[in-house]
């Protein structure tokens, strides 16, 4: 059978191919959206956002001469409309990347769940096997009580025999 041409084998990947020699990656993208939806989420945003707002309509409303945005405010609806389109899809984008990654997160819990519960049961079994174990074996306090009974049966016997030896010696 003929080798194929490295570029046409099928066990093997293809070389990745550069277009305009940029290269982009998109879990630097996925985390530049995550800073950026968490940082819309913070007082701080907030606070600069209305401040920006307020001068806005402060300079517009006020200063004859710099009226770049009458009073409707069109120029300014555009950009929360323009910020509003950016802002949805970079949210919708983190809280996506965020379930990703806690679905991996509770898939490993309930992988080491599953684990500690053998292990548990193991442990169980292991105890239980152990305790039966150890109702076979002679304890410590056991021997003394057999050992006890030994020497009660031992002075007693003595004194049997000597009697029955000092009768016979007579």
């Amino acid at each position: 059978m003929p080798e194929l041409h490295p570029r046409r084998r099928l066990d093997q990947p293809r070389a990745g191919r550069r277009r305009f020699g940029a290269r982009l990656d998109p879990d630097a993208f996925g985390r530049f959206t995550e800073r950026v939806a968490r940082f819309l989420g913070t007082g701080k945003y907030l606070f600069w956002q209305t401040l920006t707002v307020i001068v806005w309509i402060t300079l517009n409303l006020a200063a004859v001469s710099l009226r770049w945005d009458p009073y409707p405010f069109i120029l300014l609806n555009l950009a929360f409309s323009t910020q509003a389109a950016y802002a949805a899809p970079l949210i919708l984008l983190a809280q996506n990347r965020q379930d990703d990654r806690d679905r991996v997160s509770l898939e490993e819990d309930r992988t080491r769940a599953a684990q500690t519960k053998a292990d548990t049961e193991y442990l169980a079994r292991e105890l239980a096997a152990l305790r039966l174990a150890v109702g076979e074996v002679a304890t410590r306090d056991y021997l003394r009580g057999e050992l006890d009974k030994l020497r009660e049966d031992l002075d007693t016997k003595p004194r049997k025999s000597r009697a029955r030896s000092s009768s016979t010696d007579t």
